[in-house]
């Protein structure tokens, strides 16, 4: 397993980054290396949607953890021809009322099980990538919640 995540407080309550964290069709707008996302079925816990990635890859995601208006969490798996049904990243948001600074603490989380110690090193390697990606989503969710 694999694990990065980064925080940060935003200056919005947390009902308005609630609406843009919780919304499939809002995630191109802050979460990086996101193309394109819709639901296909259902809301809140169980929710599935499609996730496209910048690079073209698509996947199926289900919400697996679902608390209003504190945390929205997915799992991806890989699909398709030579991939194996461990491979699978999970990506949770957990946002936290900062009453006392005026805002919301906002807490990504990106979980990675590849499939094999190869995919697994190579992983490991891109791990300052992920960072960045979590920060500028960060900064860009910071953006989208403050507009309202």
């Amino acid at each position: 397993m694999i694990l990065v995540e980064r925080s940060s407080h935003v200056v919005a309550p947390i009902e308005a980054v609630w609406g843009v964290v919780q919304r499939a069709e809002q995630l191109p707008a802050w979460l990086a290396g996101v193309r394109a996302a819709e639901v296909l079925s259902g809301e809140g816990f169980g929710r599935r949607q499609r996730v496209q990635a910048g690079r073209g890859a698509a996947h199926e995601a289900e919400v697996i953890a679902y608390q209003e208006p504190t945390l929205i969490g997915w799992r991806e798996r890989a699909k398709g021809a030579g991939a194996r049904a461990e491979a699978r990243t999970e990506i949770y948001v957990q946002l936290t009322a900062d009453e006392a600074a005026g805002g919301t603490v906002v807490r990504l989380i990106v979980v990675r099980w590849p499939a094999g110690p190869v995919k697994a090193a190579l992983l490991r390697l891109g791990l300052r990538r992920v960072g960045a990606d979590l920060e500028d989503s960060l900064a860009r969710l910071t953006d989208l919640a403050a507009v309202g």
